[in-house]
């Protein structure tokens, strides 16, 4: 068996250097060497920051962005990670919607979040980019998550998620789920602006505050109905 410790750091590399053959290879061998999915999981979420980072000292590009989410979907669909999610997770812990604000068409981030969640054994509606606050309320109404995801890019996104969540207080349903928002740029400032329950500048950090909310809850999907 090969040594795990080593390839976790290589394949953090890979990712980072966007080798996406060699990072999809080597994700494999570990999975057979006996790493576990969420770990492997979390090793491409941190390669996936360093191209974040790549990408904000103008490094890397756009398209690199797009090549390390290829990267991750690519890992979330190896055989032992779809069978291990699919046999722990039939009973989902909870339901999520997702989705990136108005004004922003970026997916990378949300799509990183939703697969991590769904990983997890979240059961993850994804709105998609763009997303107006009355879509938003329309679905929440709906669907009845736990918790509600807004995704942003942009810094301009940070009015886009405030104008979201007082839709939900007009809509007196502000009370009916936790939010989360996530992107690079947000702070604990611009979070008390927003009015949103968490932030997270990291999906995997994002993941473990929504797992930590269903923990204390107990209240798992349709607590609502």
């Amino acid at each position: 068996m090969k040594d795990l410790k080593k390839m976790e750091g290589t394949i953090i590399k890979l990712v980072e250097q966007l080798d996406e053959e060699n990072a999809i290879k080597l994700a494999n061998e570990a999975l057979n060497a006996g790493m576990h999915p969420l770990r492997l999981l979390e090793l491409i979420n941190e390669g996936m920051n360093r191209v974040g980072k790549l990408y904000e000292s103008k490094d890397y590009y756009i398209a690199d962005l797009i090549m390390a989410g290829l990267i991750f979907k690519q890992v979330l669909e190896l055989d032992k990670m779809t069978a291990h999610f699919q046999s722990n997770h039939e009973q989902k812990i909870g339901k999520v919607i997702v989705g990136t604000v108005k004004g922003d068409i970026h997916d990378i981030g949300k799509d990183i979040f939703r697969g991590m969640m769904e990983a997890n054994g979240f059961e993850v509606i994804d709105l998609g980019v763009d997303v107006p606050k009355e879509i938003f309320v329309k679905e929440v109404e709906e669907h009845k998550p736990d918790i509600v995801g807004l995704s942003g890019v942009l810094t301009s996104t940070v009015d886009a998620m405030k104008e979201t969540i007082d839709a939900f207080v007009e809509a007196g349903l502000r009370h009916k789920a936790k939010f989360i928002v996530g992107g690079n740029h947000l702070t604990e400032d611009a979070l008390r602006f927003i009015g949103a329950d968490a932030f997270a500048n990291d999906a995997a950090v994002g993941v473990k505050k929504c797992i930590e909310w269903i923990n204390r809850t107990g209240q798992g999907v349709n607590k609502n109905e």
